[in-house]
C-alpha cells in the first residue's frame, strides 16, 4: 500500500540514486520515477513543494524544479494550479506491477527444457573474468580497459555530432540490410589500408564486435560435419561458436612462429581460423615466409583461412607484418577486424572483408539476428576516425601498453625466474609457462586471496590437449604503478605452492 513518504524517508530514497554518475537533476528524476513506477507514492496527495524537496535532499531548488517540470513534460506529473504537482494517474493506468509467484504457487508439470535444449552453451569451457574484477588491487585479466586512457572528451565530441539533425536523419531509421556509409568508407580508406586490406563497400559488413563476425561466418558457412582448424592453443570463444556448428573441429599446434603450415591436418580441412598478427594467447606473430607458405596450402588442398587480425597495429618495434588478406590473390582469405577492442570493449564494432556474394549473405544472416549494429554508434564511430581521434588513441595505447610490457617483464624476471614468458612485441598481455609441478587453477586461487588476478591457461588448449601450466597476464587494465607490487605478491602465492624438495 502506497504511503506519504516524510523528509527523512526522501532522504533515504535519494541515497538509492546517490552512486549514479548523473547529475543532481537527473538523481532527483530517476527517483521520483523509480518511486512512481514502483507504486510507493500515492497518486492523490501532492508531492512536497519545490522548496521543501530542495530542503529535505539539501540541494538547490532550482534543481527541483527542473526536474518536476521535465517529468510534467514526460507525463509522469501533472500540476495543478495553486495545487502542486500530482502523479499523473494514466501513468499506472494498467501498469502496476504483477505480484510475481513464489514457489509454493508455481504450477507444476512444467516443460522438461533438459530434454528441449539442442545444446547447452553454458556448459562450453569459457574465459571467466569475475564481475566485480575493478575491486581488486591487481586485475592482470585482458579485455578489459583502463579509464585513464579512454580518449573521454574525443569520444564525447564525436557522439555529440553523431546528435546533430542531419546526422540523426541518417542513423535514426531502420537500415535493415545497410551499414552507415560513412563508417564503411572510414574502414575502407583509414583502417583497412594500414593493413594493406584494399577493398569496395559491398565487400565489407559492419559486426557487433569481432565474436559476432564469426558466429556469422560459422552460421552460414559451417555444417554438423564441416572440418574446421583452429588453433591449439586457440582463442575459445572462436572454437565454442565453431563447435556448436560442426563437432569436427580439428586442434593446429602452434610453436614460436604461430601456426605451423606443413601439418597434415591442414589437408582436411574447409576452414583453417587463425590470428597470425598477434597469435591468440601466446602473443607471437606469424612471419612473412610461413604465411606464404600457408596462402599455398591453402591453395592447393582448397580450404578457406578465417584470418582474425586483432591486436595486430599493436606492435612495439619492428614493422607491421602484412596480413594474410594483403598477400591473397585468390580470394582465400576471409578477414575479420574489430575497431572496439582497443578503444572500449563494451562499444562492440567489428567488420568482415571479403568477397562481395559472401559479404551479401552474411547480411542475410545478420538480418534475421538483429538487422544491424546500432547505427548510431556506427555513425559515431565514422566521426572518431574522420577526425583522428582514433590514430591518436592508437599512439597513446601503444605507449602506455609498451611501457606497461617493459615493467612486467623487469617484475617476472625479478620475482619469478622459473617462469618461462613469451617475448612481449605488442598488445596487452604476457603468455607464460610455469615449470611442470605448478597447477594454475590452485595459484589462480592462491592469488586471488592477495587481491591478485590471473588468467588460467587451460581454457584456450583443446580438451585433450590441456596443460596446467600456463596462464596468461593482460597488463590493459591494471595501472602501471600495480604491477610490480602485483607480481611480488603472485611470486609469493607461487611459492606457497611449491612442493617440498624442489628448489
Amino acid at each position: 500500500m502506497s504511503i506519504k513518504l516524510t523528509g527523512s524517508m526522501w532522504h533515504q530514497l535519494f541515497q538509492q540514486h546517490a552512486g549514479s554518475a548523473m547529475s543532481l537533476q537527473g538523481k532527483i528524476r530517476q527517483m521520483l520515477v523509480s518511486a512512481i513506477l514502483d507504486g510507493q507514492l500515492p497518486v492523490g496527495i501532492p508531492l512536497p513543494s519545490s522548496r521543501e524537496l530542495s530542503v529535505q535532499l539539501a540541494v538547490a531548488r532550482n534543481t527541483v524544479v527542473l526536474a518536476y517540470q521535465q517529468l510534467v513534460d514526460e507525463g509522469y506529473l501533472v500540476s495543478r494550479e495553486r495545487s502542486g504537482y500530482f502523479i499523473n494517474a494514466d501513468i499506472l493506468a494498467g501498469g502496476q506491477k504483477k505480484q510475481i509467484p513464489g514457489p509454493e504457487t508455481q504450477a507444476s508439470g512444467g516443460p522438461d527444457w533438459e530434454r528441449r535444449f539442442t545444446f547447452r552453451p553454458s556448459l562450453q569451457r569459457n574465459i571467466v573474468k569475475r564481475d566485480n574484477w575493478q575491486d581488486y588491487p591487481y586485475p592482470f585479466i585482458y579485455g578489459q580497459y583502463d579509464p585513464v586512457l579512454f580518449p573521454t572528451a574525443s569520444w564525447r565530441e564525436s557522439c555529440l555530432k553523431a546528435l546533430s539533425v542531419l546526422d540523426i536523419h541518417e542513423w535514426a531509421q531502420d537500415m535493415i540490410l545497410r551499414d552507415d556509409e560513412s563508417l564503411v568508407q572510414q574502414i575502407r580508406s583509414r583502417v583497412l589500408p594500414r593493413r594493406g586490406v584494399w577493398a569496395s563497400a559491398d565487400e565489407i559488413v559492419i559486426t557487433v564486435g569481432a565474436q559476432q563476425a564469426l558466429y556469422l561466418l560459422a552460421d552460414l558457412l559451417m555444417g554438423s560435419d564441416t572440418p574446421v582448424g583452429i588453433e591449439n592453443p586457440g582463442y575459445p570463444d572462436a572454437r565454442n561458436i565453431f563447435g556448436s556448428r560442426t563437432r569436427h573441429l580439428l586442434p593446429l599446434p602452434v610453436d614460436h612462429d604461430g601456426l605451423l603450415p606443413d601439418n597434415h591436418l591442414l589437408k582436411q580441412c574447409d576452414y583453417v581460423y587463425l590470428t597470425p598478427g598477434h597469435q591468440c594467447p601466446t602473443t607471437v606473430t606469424m612471419p612473412l615466409n610461413r604465411r606464404q607458405a600457408l596462402l599455398q596450402k591453402a591453395e592447393e588442398s582448397d580450404f578457406i583461412l578465417i584470418e582474425d587480425d586483432y591486436e595486430s597495429e599493436s606492435r612495439f618495434q619492428g614493422d607491421l607484418t602484412p596480413t594474410l588478406k594483403s598477400l591473397d590473390r585468390h580470394h582465400r582469405v576471409i578477414y575479420v577486424g574489430s575497431l572496439s577492442k582497443n578503444l572500449a570493449p563494451g562499444l562492440r564494432i567489428g567488420y568482415i572483408v571479403g568477397p562481395a556474394p559472401l559479404i551479401a549473405e552474411l547480411r542475410g544472416v545478420r538480418r534475421l539476428m538483429l538487422r544491424h549494429p546500432s547505427a548510431y554508434i556506427q555513425r559515431a564511430f565514422s566521426l572518431f576516425l574522420s577526425l583522428g581521434h582514433y590514430d591518436a588513441h592508437q599512439r597513446r595505447l601503444s605507449a602506455a601498453y609498451r611501457e606497461r610490457a617493459k615493467v612486467l617483464g623487469d617484475a617476472l624476471a625479478r620475482y619469478l625466474p622459473d617462469l618461462h614468458p613469451v617475448p612481449i612485441s605488442g598488445g596487452a598481455s604476457c603468455w607464460l609457462r610455469g615449470p611442470d609441478w605448478l597447477d594454475v587453477e590452485t595459484l589462480c586461487r592462491r592469488a586471488e586471496e592477495k587481491g591478485v588476478l590471473i588468467e588460467p591457461g587451460n581454457v584456450f588448449f583443446m580438451q585433450d590437449t590441456m596443460q596446467h601450466n600456463h596462464f596468461r597476464l593482460g597488463f590493459s587494465s591494471i595501472p602501471i604503478e600495480k604491477i610490480e607490487p602485483g607480481i611480488r605478491l603472485l611470486a609469493e602465492a607461487m611459492h606457497e605452492l611449491r612442493p617440498s624438495g624442489i628448489p
